[in-house]
């Protein structure tokens, strides 16, 4: 039996992730082809891309034909089955997202609709039985508005072009949302107010509310001029909750509306039209302030898209001229003024200047941008571009001219990515949303239960039946979950929109949850906790030579060789050294594993560790000088000895030193309660517990590979139970995976890290990981709030209606009052200081 990978985007080049249906279809029908025995999701990827591993029979199946059925069958499926995220307008109210999302399930052909009351609509979809069109038509009968079929981040590039085709011919796009014929356009808007329609129809409801209840106490009025009033209340109060209420149960649902809907009815019933219209008043208000609300969130996240400059001067043939961001192409060089935009994801060829990055990275200091060595370069296929060099779209420039190369295209660059994976996290539903959901799927019949049962208490109880009737619709108010069913996705939004804010990418509910219960944190070392390159941090002359003539052999003899190790020698060799003349070398001969030897002057230079000298000759090294190689190694420093002919002359120590703020940011995470900080590394166990000693690490496991970090993570879920990984998102993903929440740094300046984390720092700062954390801990702490002040009004309100303590007014107004409090409370998040 023999494996293949193949990377998953090769064989499904739609698919988001590995996640998906889609990969799960494929395996399927793979596992059924002969000669295939096992297809199943790779643990390690390739550089952060996932694969799929392919465990065959080399006699019964060659790697070819394994590569042809991949290939065919993700055509097929991706042929057969969409994806699709489109952004809508008027969802009132989260039952009202609910109520789509059930009704999209509904449609032949739809696999999975996640719709929230944002308005972000995410489906997968089988493209033989039902096409785009048709889910559009859908989401517009249900009173929904589609500006685009296109989601924020990829609109702004065609509000560029209508801008450049005229007034006219933007009135023109701007009719071809493809409204069916003879569908009313009003309709599709909300309503004859347009969006705000029923924050108008709850206001006039009130003021005939009000208007009428006055007139009672005049004498000279006649009742039938109150009761007109209020039976004009009902309509404008009703009009919204009696739709959703007849749609829904025309589906066999039955909804909070439809409990709300028959309570007003029994209060007219029973005359009490006040108390009835009262109900409608404050319902409606309530989904009105509601949707309000839901859309301050929405609309800090739809501030995101706006950040990117519609236009950008292109240098082409010695001249500039303003060209639309979607016209820029690979390798074109664009001229930022000083303190405008930065249009497109490129990298500085000309000009230093400091650039506001706090848009993309939220970082609150200004980063120093400087042109890169080589400008020629084709910058688009580097991964490794240094922050200096790099420069974001939707950043802002300082106070000089920059030149910058283009490396993406606006539709792929960092700012368009990241809207689009912001507005795919609205529609990711939490645990306790998905808990809250199903303890209302059988909530409702059971108080409807509840209701018919005490609508015949008059045959037990002595009293009339009216009186059994009204307390029957009290109970109805009152056991309304109006307040459950906001409560975790107004804090999940704001949380979202709140990181966002900062440069924290949260892809959802799950991840924000999650990260606030964490008790235990993996890191990476390279890169992560440290600096992700080796500095010069010994120089230890030995004999006659001193530091500085030592310093300048090893540059000279370093010079030559392309090894990383040697390059930082150089490097911060020549700084030490403050521009003084290097000597030159020759001769180079490298001993691999073990150093290297070259010629300088008339002398001969061996450069390497303790290996090295052993073998060489018999001129070893003198015992001292050992042990003190050894000390150096055993806090965490890769040695060179250097011998000049049969003379040692000296030691340099390299190490990949800490981050400044490793030390401090490790201090604030065991203050908010992280018990346990553990590192995972591939370098020697000497090295990760040097590091470990020096930051404040719980643990340090090392020479750990790639695949032994995903038992490590595995090993720690056991004990701790919630483990986040933070990484790179590179060489990490595995582990990430394998872990609960998966945390990526410098999320900005790596694609992979962008898709393959549950959570994205987007600076490449440590320091962001406590925000991250607090933030998460405040959401699930008032995703707790809400739903204690929502299940426990109801659980007060219902035996308080029951036994008469509460008529249908008090009701109302604790009722609908919860409502607000809770999605007020959520919306704290958005003030969340760091």
């Amino acid at each position: 039996m023999k494996k293949l990978q193949i990377k998953i985007p090769l064989i499904l080049p739609e698919v988001p992730d590995d996640k998906d249906r889609c990969v799960q279809k494929l395996i399927q029908r793979l596992e059924d082809k002969e000669g295939l025995e096992k297809v199943h999701v790779a643990d390690e990827t390739d550089n952060g891309i996932p694969q799929l591993c392919f465990h065959y029979d080399p006699e019964l199946i060659s790697i070819d034909r394994i590569q042809s059925l991949a290939e065919q069958t993700g055509a097929e499926i991706t042929q057969k089955f969409g994806h699709k995220l489109i952004e809508v307008e008027g969802i009132r109210h989260t039952r009202h997202a609910r109520h789509i999302e059930r009704d999209l399930r509904g449609i032949a052909g739809i696999l999975e609709a996640s719709v929230s009351a944002s308005g972000m609509v995410r489906v997968e979809y089988d493209t033989a039985k039902v096409d785009e069109a048709e889910i559009l038509k859908a989401l517009r009968k249900e009173g929904l508005d589609i500006p685009d079929t296109q989601v924020s981040a990829e609109r702004f590039l065609d509000k560029v072009k209508e801008t450049k085709k005229g007034e006219e011919q933007k009135k023109e796009a701007d009719k071809g949302h493809d409204h069916e014929e003879g569908e009313d356009d009003k309709h599709s808007h909300g309503g004859i107010f347009g969006k705000n329609t029923e924050l108008i129809f709850s206001i006039i409801c009130g003021a005939l509310l009000g208007i009428g209840f006055g007139l009672t106490y005049i004498e000279a009025v006649p009742s039938w001029v109150s009761l007109s009033l209020y039976i004009g209340a009902y309509f404008f109060g009703g009009f919204f909750t009696a739709k959703e209420a007849i749609q829904t149960v025309a589906k066999g649902g039955f909804e909070i509306d439809f409990l709300m809907l028959v309570a007003a009815i029994g209060a007219a019933i029973l005359s009490e039209w006040a108390e009835g219209a009262l109900l409608l008043f404050l319902f409606s208000m309530g989904h009105a302030l509601e949707h309000f609300a839901m859309n301050k969130a929405r609309k800090s996240i739809a501030a995101l898209a706006e950040l990117a400059p519609k236009t950008a001067l292109l240098k082409r043939n010695g001249k500039t001229e303003e060209v639309g961001i979607e016209e820029l192409s690979i390798g074109d060089i664009i001229v930022v003024k000083p303190n405008s935009k930065i249009s497109a994801d490129g990298v500085v060829v000309s000009g230093s200047s400091s650039v506001n990055q706090a848009p993309i990275t939220g970082e609150s200091v200004p980063v120093d941008k400087e042109p890169v060595d080589n400008p020629d370069k084709d910058w688009s296929q580097e991964d490794d571009i240094k922050d200096e060099n790099r420069a974001f779209s939707g950043t802002i420039n300082g106070n000089n001219t920059l030149e910058i190369k283009v490396i993406k295209v606006a539709k792929d660059s960092t700012l368009s990515r990241l809207v689009k994976l912001v507005n795919e996290a609205q529609t990711q539903k939490s645990p306790t949303q998905r808990l809250t959901d199903k303890f209302e799927k059988y909530f409702v019949p059971s108080v409807l239960v509840l209701v018919v049962l005490l609508n015949f208490a008059f045959l037990v109880i002595d009293e009339p039946f009216s009186v059994s009737f009204y307390r029957a619709m009290a109970v109805l108010v009152a056991a309304s979950p109006c307040a459950l069913a906001i409560a975790t996705p107004s804090a999940v939004l704001s949380g979202v929109a709140r990181a966002a804010k900062s440069g924290v990418l949260i892809k959802g509910g799950r991840p924000l949850e999650d990260l606030g219960v964490l008790t235990a944190l993996a890191f990476d070392k390279t890169g992560t906790l440290t600096e992700g390159k080796p500095k010069l941090t010994e120089v230890i002359a030995l004999g006659d030579v001193n530091e500085d003539e030592l310093l300048k052999i090893a540059v000279a003899v370093e010079n030559l060789s392309d090894h990383p190790l040697a390059k930082a020698v150089v490097r911060d060799g020549k700084e030490r050294l403050n521009g003084a003349d290097v000597l030159e070398a020759k001769d180079l001969e490298a001993v691999l594993g073990k150093g290297i030897k070259a010629s300088l002057g008339n002398n001969k230079v061996y450069i390497g560790n303790l290996d090295l000298f052993e073998s060489l000759d018999d001129n070893k090294p003198e015992k001292e000088i050992e042990e003190k190689v050894k000390s150096l190694e055993s806090d965490g420093n890769t040695t060179m000895l250097i011998r000049q002919n049969d003379h040692y002359i000296g030691i340099i120590a390299l190490m990949d030193t800490p981050r400044k703020e490793a030390k401090n940011t490790l201090e604030q995470l065991k203050k908010i309660g992280i018990k346990r900080m553990i590192m995972l590394t591939g370098d020697n166990q000497k090295v990760a517990d040097a590091v470990a000693k020096e930051i404040g690490l719980t643990d340090a496991w090392g020479s750990l590979l790639p695949e032994e970090k995903v038992e490590a993570i595995k090993e720690l879920k056991e004990k701790e139970s919630k483990v986040a990984m933070v990484g790179d998102g590179v060489n990490d993903a595995p582990a990430m995976a394998n872990s609960t929440v998966g945390i990526a740094m410098g999320a900005a300046g790596s694609d992979v890290a962008l898709e393959t984390a549950d959570i994205a720092l987007m600076a490449d700062k440590l320091e962001t990981l406590p925000f991250a954390i607090g933030l998460s801990r405040k959401a699930k702490a008032i995703i707790k709030q809400n739903l204690w002040v929502s299940l426990g009004i109801v659980a007060l309100l219902i035996p308080a209606t029951v036994f008469g303590f509460a008529n249908i007014g008090v009701a109302v107004l604790i009722h609908e009052g919860s409502t607000l409090v809770v999605v007020f409370n959520a919306l704290r998040l958005l003030a969340y200081k760091k």
